[in-house]
């Protein structure tokens, strides 16, 4: 009798649970809203799509953050200048894509702990190479270390996607956001980050400029979205910014795509290199696709 007055409640319980659940996602369908709308993502004339973003600037073509592969991107025809921002010692924002100068340089140490000048004094192409390092066509080329208003000032009229790499949120998001006011270009930078304190940080400081999701967010939304409740989900920011797989998981699938253009979000996966893999996430539908080799992706489209 114990036994089936047990079973009697638990479901019991379990229909309540089941009824509450399904209140709160009610709830959450009728309050929800897509990401809102920003002018980054307006079309520009000469657009490809899906938009072509040249990663590092196109790192397997020429040294990697450097003038010169931004520049060479332009003039391939590339959409979007991809690339990544450290903060020096003396706290100049530099580009570049890891946390010391050893592997693209010829100088050694960790760039937050570099000043300006020392950055500036390295080699950029020194570890370039196009053969497997038999050769090093671009050592001793005067190719540096930009710094983020250097592409301000060369490329005004370009789309940018910067990622922020460096570990100090305020004062990185306080400076980054004022240089991207200073030259008024609020509608032309789309700005990541995989730690969520950056992230944070840089909304708080610069809520007009749009950002991509956080490791965090793609989680959220990945799993929402798996589980058909993507409609329940207001996002805070414009695009998701991810691999084509992760761990166990395959993240760019037909659903994905259209849960995330339901949500009003761009899908800008990343890094696609090989022209099979190039040819399969074309066929997904997607907004923009991250990639090292931006000719090939271009070569695909024409």
């Amino acid at each position: 009798m114990k036994r089936r007055t047990f079973f009697k409640r638990l479901g019991q319980g379990l229909l309540i649970f089941a009824a509450m659940l399904a209140v709160v996602i009610v709830f959450f369908l009728i309050i929800s809203k897509p990401a809102p709308a920003h002018p980054w993502f307006a079309a520009r004339p000469g657009d490809h799509r899906p938009l072509v973003f040249a990663h590092q600037g196109g790192e397997n073509l020429w040294p990697s953050n450097t003038m010169l592969a931004f520049q060479n991107s332009v003039e391939l025809g590339a959409d979007v200048i991809d690339t990544d921002m450290h903060l020096t010692k003396d706290g100049v924002l530099v580009l570049m894509h890891d946390q010391t100068v050893d592997r693209t340089t010829d100088g050694t140490g960790a760039i937050r702990d570099l000043t300006l000048a020392e950055i500036k004094s390295l080699d950029a192409g020194y570890d370039f190479s196009l053969d497997n390092g038999q050769t090093f066509p671009f050592r001793g080329q005067a190719l540096t270390v930009p710094t983020l208003e250097e592409l301000f000032q060369a490329l005004p009229d370009k789309r940018f996607g910067i990622e922020i790499k460096q570990t100090e949120p305020v004062e990185t998001a306080q400076r980054f956001c004022a240089m991207i006011r200073q030259y008024h270009l609020e509608s032309s930078v789309l700005v990541s980050s995989f730690r969520q304190s950056n992230m944070d940080e840089f909304r708080r400081q610069c809520p007009e400029v749009a950002t991509s999701a956080t490791q965090e967010e793609v989680t959220v939304f990945f799993a929402l979205n798996t589980i058909g409740l993507s409609a329940a989900y207001t996002p805070n920011y414009h695009s998701l910014q991810v691999p084509e797989t992760f761990s166990i998981f395959t993240v760019l699938t037909p659903q994905f795509v259209a849960g995330a253009h339901g949500r009003g979000l761009a899908v800008q996966p990343w890094t696609i290199n090989d022209e099979a893999d190039l040819k399969r996430i074309l066929a997904l539908g997607v907004d923009g696709i991250n990639t090292d080799n931006p000719d090939r992706l271009l070569n695909l489209l024409r």
